[in-house]
């Protein structure tokens, strides 16, 4: 399943959710078309397990082996954002895409919200800032909008913001 998730994921992520036929998706996943559908028995449980292996992925990315100081935390997380943002996100978040491709779903509104909550609290925690976690939201999510544009100067900023709310100057 890990296999299939993984290869869907990067399928979605390079074509988007609309354009990968079921046999692109097949391919992309590397087995048949009814292993594939034992496993994903419709395009829309497709999609809910390329995201949860995104979810898994980048928690991983951005949590695993960060420093101790809440500081070098916060750095630390907002340059793996912007190392995310340069090698895998090359048409944006691909959460927000998939809402975007089918706004009526409230399955998938439900994993973009729970996605987006779990980084912005453990993200809290990591730097010692709960009682934040919107504020990080807003700053870690800004980055990834700013980053296609500003690149650096992106993740220098969330920086700026990011310490002024350690210090209490965005109180």
């Amino acid at each position: 399943m890990t296999r299939i998730a993984a290869g869907l994921e990067q399928a979605f992520a390079a074509r988007g959710f609309a354009e990968p036929s079921v046999e692109d998706l097949r391919d992309a996943a590397g087995v048949s078309l009814r292993t594939l559908y034992k496993y994903v028995p419709s395009r829309a449980d497709m999609v809910l397990a390329a995201l949860e292996h995104r979810h898994t992925r980048y928690l991983t990315h951005l949590f695993d082996g960060l420093p101790d100081a809440p500081a070098a935390t916060l750095d630390a997380l907002l340059d793996r954002v912007g190392a995310w943002m340069a090698t895998e996100t090359s048409h944006g978040c691909l959460f927000h895409s998939a809402v975007a491709a089918e706004p009526g779903s409230a399955r998938l509104r439900e994993v973009l919200g729970r996605h987006k909550a779990e980084v912005a609290r453990r993200a809290a925690a990591a730097t010692g800032l709960e009682g934040h976690e919107i504020e990080l939201s807003v700053i870690m999510e800004g980055l990834t909008q700013a980053w296609s544009l500003h690149r650096d100067a992106a993740i220098a900023s969330a920086k700026r913001l990011g310490h002024g709310l350690l210090s209490g100057e965005a109180a």
